[in-house]
C-alpha cells in the first residue's frame, strides 16, 4: 500500500493539497483546520473546497449523514483533478468526535483513485 497520507504534515509539494475536516463557517481554529490554515492557505470564513494547498470537508455540523455529501462532492473534484495528489487526514476524527470507523466508509471509493492518499487507520477498515 503506496498511498498513505503522512501521519504528520508540515510541508507540501507544489502540486499536493492537505485535506482537513473544518466547519461550515470557516472557523479554522484548531486540530488540522489550524495546520490548514497556519501553513497551507485555508482561508478563514470558508468552510468547504478548495482554498490555497488545503480542501475543507465540514465534519462539524451533525452526524454522518450530514458529512457524505461534503465527502462525495470532494471525490468528484478529485476525480477532476488528476495533476493534484490529495493527502486525506483524519477527518472528523479529532474535535469532531468520530471515529475512524465512522468516516473510513465515506472514503472508501477512493481505493481506486490514484491521486488520493488516505490515512493508514482508513486503508485498515477497508481489509
Amino acid at each position: 500500500m503506496t498511498r498513505i497520507t503522512p501521519e504528520f504534515i508540515t510541508v507540501l509539494a507544489e502540486s499536493e493539497i492537505f485535506v482537513f475536516g473544518s466547519n461550515l463557517k470557516g472557523h479554522h481554529y484548531g486540530g488540522a483546520a489550524r495546520i490548514a490554515r497556519n501553513k497551507f492557505g485555508a482561508i478563514h470564513g470558508q468552510g468547504i473546497g478548495l482554498q490555497g494547498q488545503s480542501y475543507a470537508i465540514p465534519t462539524m455540523q451533525g452526524n454522518i449523514d450530514t458529512i457524505k455529501p461534503y465527502v462525495d462532492e470532494f471525490i468528484k473534484f478529485a476525480i477532476s483533478h488528476k495533476e493534484m495528489k490529495f493527502l486525506v487526514t483524519k477527518i472528523g476524527c479529532g474535535i469532531a468526535g468520530f471515529k475512524v470507523s465512522e468516516i473510513a466508509p465515506l472514503f472508501y471509493n477512493c481505493i481506486e483513485i490514484e491521486n488520493v492518499y488516505l490515512p493508514l487507520e482508513f486503508w485498515d477498515t477497508y481489509e
